[in-house]
């Protein structure tokens, strides 16, 4: 769950805040209702809602989902999993009263075993939940992406942590000018492999 607690928040961070709960909700349905685990993660998505509707401007889904999100996050320990929660309540309580303040000062980040998790401070792990996440976001086809993932995982565990799958993976995720070359040699690569993988298959 670490994993996709730090991808999330590091989405959240760098301000795709519609995006950060595709990182969660997955492990989300996995939990047993009203465990610290269900209600942790429940409120973070319903947190990260709440200020993606203020920049919506949409001022009454933001008090509904501000107040929804407290009402989970309450007696959940201030440090559960690593995440420090009480800026997160602070800011929902303001949020609930005053869904304008986001106009006047910038949300709270997410802090994650100490310190604020940004897209540039993933790991392979974590970069692998969020990169199809974010290829959505930014107009991508995430499927490439998430065959990407999947053959980077496979060429980690072979001990190939030179895999090009690795360096182009974290290339998409953190490098904002060069993105669309980027993802073009990305999807080349993952064609490439899979022709290989088909060439192979049909030998037999």
């Amino acid at each position: 769950m670490r994993d996709q607690l730090r991808a999330g928040a590091a989405i959240y961070n760098d301000g795709y805040y519609h995006a950060a709960h595709d990182a969660w909700e997955a492990r989300w349905l996995e939990c047993e209702d009203g465990t610290d685990d269900e209600r942790l993660l429940h409120g973070l998505i319903q947190a990260t809602a709440a200020v993606f509707h203020v920049h919506e401007h949409n001022w009454e889904g933001a008090v509904g989902l501000a107040d929804s999100a407290q009402s989970y996050l309450a007696g959940v320990p201030d440090d559960y999993r690593g995440v420090d929660l009480p800026p997160m309540r602070a800011m929902l309580e303001t949020l609930a009263s005053d869904p304008e303040v986001l106009e006047r000062r910038a949300p709270v980040r997410l802090e994650h075993d100490g310190s604020h998790p940004q897209l540039a401070d993933l790991d392979i792990d974590q970069t692998a939940i969020a990169a199809p996440i974010l290829a959505d976001e930014w107009g991508y086809d995430p499927e490439p992406l998430e065959q990407a993932c999947t053959y980077a995982q496979t060429d980690l565990e072979a001990g190939a942590d030179d895999s090009r799958f690795i360096s182009l993976l974290f290339d998409f995720v953190r490098e904002d000018d060069a993105r669309g070359i980027i993802y073009q040699r990305l999807t080349g690569h993952v064609d490439r492999r899979q022709a290989r993988e088909e060439d192979v298959q049909g030998l037999f």
